[in-house]
């Protein structure tokens, strides 16, 4: 028995999973042909989706990393947005898809974009796995979504509780919460 089977239930299976992935990149490789594509990942969560994704994507594309945080180690968001790990290149003039494992509140991705404004980037989109409409707090124009789910507590494909369930290879509900 896995480790998780007492603890949560499947609310997006794997399959279910990797084909929207498949659509996403598909997508993407339409709207970014002929461009230089920069995949901005949101940390730790978007991890498992991003790597997904890139192989999904049929262009030569460059990968960067963000560490952007709201939660401080819990499941409500302070409302304070702090940038934990910054890219390691310049963003000026890249065609950006910025990579974000769920959107709720909103507040983070409208930090992380004003962020991102101020670096000249020549284009930013949002592309998330997930969206919590009834949780968001501002609106977010997100122009690559997966799933459009209810107010539940989510872990799994890169989703955590306290820094587990990460390796759950689907969206999966925690029991009683």
């Amino acid at each position: 028995m896995a480790f998780y089977a007492n603890d949560i239930d499947v609310l997006i299976d794997e399959p279910t999973l990797q084909k929207r992935i498949q659509e996403l990149g598909a997508q993407i490789t339409r709207d970014y042909a002929g461009k230089q594509l920069t995949l901005l990942t949101v940390l730790k969560g978007s991890v498992f989706f991003a790597t997904d994704l890139a192989r999904a994507i049929d262009l030569p594309l460059e990968m960067e990393f963000l560490g952007v945080s709201s939660y401080q180690g819990g499941t409500e968001t302070t409302g304070e947005v702090r940038i934990t790990h910054d890219a390691t290149k310049p963003m000026a003039g890249k065609h950006l898809v910025v990579v974000e494992d769920i959107i709720d509140t909103g507040l983070t991705m409208q930090f992380l974009l004003e962020h991102l404004k101020a670096r000249h980037a020549a284009s930013v989109r949002v592309c998330s796995l997930l969206e919590k409409p009834a949780r968001a707090r501002t609106k977010i124009a997100i122009d690559y979504k997966g799933f459009v789910i209810e107010d539940v507590f989510v872990v799994g494909y890169g989703l955590d509780a306290n820094e587990k369930y990460r390796n759950v290879p689907f969206i999966a509900r925690m029991k009683g919460k």
